[in-house]
């Protein structure tokens, strides 16, 4: 007989590695108990992968069922924001009521929405301002037609109202810095106020934001006031509005924009152009701050004995993130 062929077997393959199984958490996993620093980051991270992953497959499983639906699917809902669960203010304006049409009727800016006045308006500074300061009440005398710039060094406030109010000025502006930053605004309404106090930040002049237009023209901008909605909003907001000529010229499709959003008020200035029936290109052309709205006071500015018809107390009112003032 023949030597014996040598069988040989095939190699079995591999087992392939499985899958990380997905981590399970019990339904009271509290993170915060692990004492070890790295073990928590970790398992932290692994607990937001979980969660995203669920919520991933929730909204694929919603999405099918809205495809399977088609016209038939109910209709989106409304997303929970914090302005929409905004906590009920009494003071909101109703455009129908009868007590709030008399208050705007008899108020200090009727005669300005009577078009008995027109705006001449004062900017100054505080006393010595440095540079971007000084930049800031020029790039703001280009927004508002018939705006003036005045530098201060060392008059009191007290004596540049009633030369303002001799020489027919209907509101002063004073922007105030700290360390060369504007930090502050007042506007005083003349001549029987009232006057408001702002804290500014984050100011950017026109050089400084990017993709910016060109020099603003000469040519009376557009005014959208947004989300003034209580009575101080509604006050703030005619104040506003009479800083700016009545009649815009439409032909030189700028607009200047003040939109509260939860009480910060975000000032922009905008040249647009209708690119067809849906779509409007915009290019800011600067400047732009935000203001936080600090006290309303009676009358004109009068730091030691004015009468004070709103101060913001923040350890008193800021007791909830959905309590609204304007």
């Amino acid at each position: 007989m023949g030597p014996k062929r040598e069988v040989r077997k095939r190699p079995e393959p591999e087992p392939e590695p499985e899958a990380e199984a997905e981590p399970q958490f019990p339904p009271h996993f509290n993170v915060s108990e692990i004492k070890n620093k790295q073990r928590r980051q970790m398992m932290y991270q692994r607990l937001r992968q979980a969660k995203r992953k669920e919520q991933l497959a929730a909204k694929k499983k919603r999405q099918k069922e809205r495809e399977a639906l088609g016209d038939k699917a109910p209709p989106k809902p409304v997303p929970k924001t914090i302005e929409n669960q905004r906590v009920y203010d009494e003071t909101v304006v109703d455009p129908n009521d009868e007590e709030v049409a008399f208050d705007e009727a008899t108020d200090e800016f009727s005669s300005y929405f009577n078009r008995e006045t027109s705006p001449k308006i004062l900017i100054t500074t505080s006393d010595r301002p440095r540079g971007r300061t000084v930049r800031l009440c020029e790039q703001l005398s280009k927004v508002m037609p018939n705006s003036h710039v005045y530098y201060r060094r060392g008059l009191a406030l007290k004596k540049v109202i009633p030369q303002c109010i001799a020489r027919g000025f209907t509101d002063l502006l004073v922007i105030n810095e700290d360390r060369k930053i504007p930090n502050g605004l007042i506007i005083s309404h003349l001549p029987n106020g009232p006057t408001v106090h702002f804290k500014m930040s984050n100011a950017r002049l026109s050089k400084e934001l990017k993709r910016r237009g060109k020099e603003p023209t000469e040519h009376v901008p557009e005014v959208i006031l947004n989300n003034f909605s209580t009575r101080l909003g509604h006050t703030i907001g005619r104040m506003f509005a009479s800083l700016f000529p009545h009649d815009p010229h439409f032909r030189g499709r700028q607009v200047v924009t003040f939109h509260n959003q939860r009480d910060y008020i975000f000032f922009r200035f905008h040249r647009y152009i209708f690119q067809n029936e849906k779509r409007v290109g915009l290019q800011e052309l600067g400047p732009r701050f935000t203001l936080k709205l600090r006290s309303l006071q009676k009358g004109t500015f009068d730091s030691k004995y004015g009468e004070y018809e709103w101060v913001h107390k923040r350890h008193e009112m800021d007791t909830s993130r959905r309590k609204f003032h304007l």
